[in-house]
């Protein structure tokens, strides 16, 4: 019998861990030692402490894993009809639901974030697999009217190997928008889940292999980025890499793809405006630009870290948002907290160089701009919820992605500035828009260079919906039945009759 919600709390809050945590790779179908017999420290950022170990693995341990997938490729899953993928997908889906506290706990105790955010990552893992599930027989090709002397048709097969490079703010989650439709398409995978959050994605390894999943077919190899990382994506058995991460790392992997012609998928993070004009309903947007920015403590690739708000009601609604961020209580993310801490040392010292940076130049710093810890422990990695009003559009902290709970607020005249400020940086991930014109609403969607963009709710939509970036925010797309064809390899058949 499973432990419940509350005796995994107690157990992690009392102990700092969990007994049972995975602390080796996953290859083959079976937790692997390291090749080379390291291991490296998994630690929570709630209490700056170590909780874990795991595998520290390298190029032997990822030949391993790419060797697996290749026998599962021409064995069994290689074999196995679509609906049969379905099914087993179908099974994941449902095991994760039912052991969706202990992944959620694990999540919390790894990334730090707040338990009811982790519970959701987690859902949305569930849901991807049941949404690919029910894809996996219907992936189908075409039939291309050549006359009545032809035969012709395109088949959809599996990409071969995909590599999966997960970042640590939604590890999960983002493990299984890439894993599912490569799956989903035939597809066998294998991941190096962020040093930073390795656990869940070992979990998930394991929980595949029981819902039916045929050895070999997913591999998971923890270890650092140069050390596991940089040989998959280099590995000349890999035929696509998925990597979402930094616009330096990124730029790394399609250097190291280049060489063997890897075909990829990048997200490369963005610096996303939430545009406010003055008709909103302001109290749906304040709470939209709040939870756009402090979720996760603001360590999200699409994080709405810009404000871009109308003249008229700037002021006002600033110092709206200010209170609100000031009342904010941090905390260790398996206790009631409004925001947890940022994810390692280094992620805290980034953040604070950006806001120290900014009061330098005489930013306005509305609230928060400190280093701050667990008020209950007086451990872990927290930042300030922080508000930087009136920037300038070259400034550092408009142009720059953060990544931590820092908004830099821009005042636009109109609409039309509000694009064109939106439209600023190098980044074109996301955007949202709050006005009660719909008009002006999708004309400004069509006008601001994003890859999705949010009317009236940010982070709106969900798997179902297509996810990526433009210019330095990557290319490609996760989610929606758009990401099957990242993983299938199109192939035309013509024949005379």
């Amino acid at each position: 019998m499973s432990a419940s919600f509350a005796e995994l709390t107690a157990e992690a809050l009392a102990t700092g861990t969990l007994s049972g945590l995975p602390d080796r790779h996953f290859i083959d179908g079976r937790p692997v030692a390291a090749a080379s017999g390291r291991q490296m420290d998994v630690c929570d950022p709630g209490t700056a402490s170590i909780f874990a170990q795991v595998a520290a693995g390298d190029a032997a341990d990822i030949d391993a894993a790419v060797l697996a997938a290749q026998r599962a490729l021409k064995g069994p899953w290689g074999r196995i009809v679509p609906a049969e993928r379905g099914r087993i997908l179908a099974r994941a889906a449902a095991m994760i639901r039912a052991e969706a506290e202990r992944l959620a706990v694990v999540e919390t105790l790894d990334s730090g974030k707040r338990l009811v955010e982790a519970r959701g990552d987690v859902a949305g893992a569930a849901r991807a697999f049941e949404y690919y599930a029910g894809a996996c027989d219907k992936l189908q090709g075409d039939s291309i009217p050549l006359g009545p002397d032809y035969l012709a048709y395109t088949l959809n097969e599996p990409a071969g190997v995909a590599a999966q490079i997960v970042p640590w703010n939604y590890p999960i989650s983002t493990l299984a928008r890439g894993l599912a439709p490569a799956l989903a398409a035939g597809c066998a995978v294998v991941a190096k889940p962020a040093e930073q959050t390795p656990l869940t994605a070992l979990m998930l390894a394991d929980l595949l292999l029981r819902a039916g999943l045929p050895a070999g077919t997913f591999n998971v190899v923890t270890g650092t980025g140069p050390g596991a990382g940089a040989p998959l994506v280099a590995h000349p058995g890999i035929d696509h890499v998925t990597f979402t991460g930094s616009v330096v790392t990124g730029i790394g992997v399609m250097r190291a793809a280049a060489a063997n012609v890897t075909r990829l998928v990048l997200e490369l993070g963005g610096k996303s405006p939430v545009v406010v004009l003055a008709d909103a309903d302001l109290d749906a947007a304040l709470e939209g630009v709040l939870g756009a920015i402090f979720e996760n403590a603001g360590q999200i690739c699409s994080a709405g870290s810009r404000l871009i708000v109308e003249r008229r009601i700037h002021a006002a609604f600033v110092e709206r948002i200010a209170a609100r961020a000031r009342s904010m209580k941090l905390g260790h993310g398996l206790r009631e907290c409004d925001m947890g801490p940022v994810n390692s040392p280094t992620q805290l010292d980034r953040i604070a160089g950006f806001v120290d940076r900014a009061t330098a130049r005489g930013a306005r710093v509305l609230c928060g701009g400190r280093r701050d810890v667990d008020p209950q422990s007086g451990r872990g990695w927290f930042f300030q919820p922080t508000v930087l009003d009136d920037l300038a559009p070259d400034d550092e902290a408009v142009t720059s992605e953060i990544f931590g709970p820092v908004l830099a607020v821009q005042i636009a005249d109109d609409a039309a500035h509000a694009v064109e400020l939106a439209n600023g940086t190098e980044f074109a991930l996301a955007a949202g828009i709050y006005t009660r014109d719909f008009a002006t609403a999708h004309r400004l969607a069509r006008e601001i260079d994003a890859g999705q963009v949010y009317i009236n709710e940010y982070f709106a939509g969900g798997i179902e919906t297509p996810f990526g970036g433009n210019r330095r925010s990557g290319f490609g797309r996760e989610k929606g039945l758009e990401a099957l064809r990242s993983y299938c390899r199109v192939k035309s058949v013509a024949a005379r009759l």
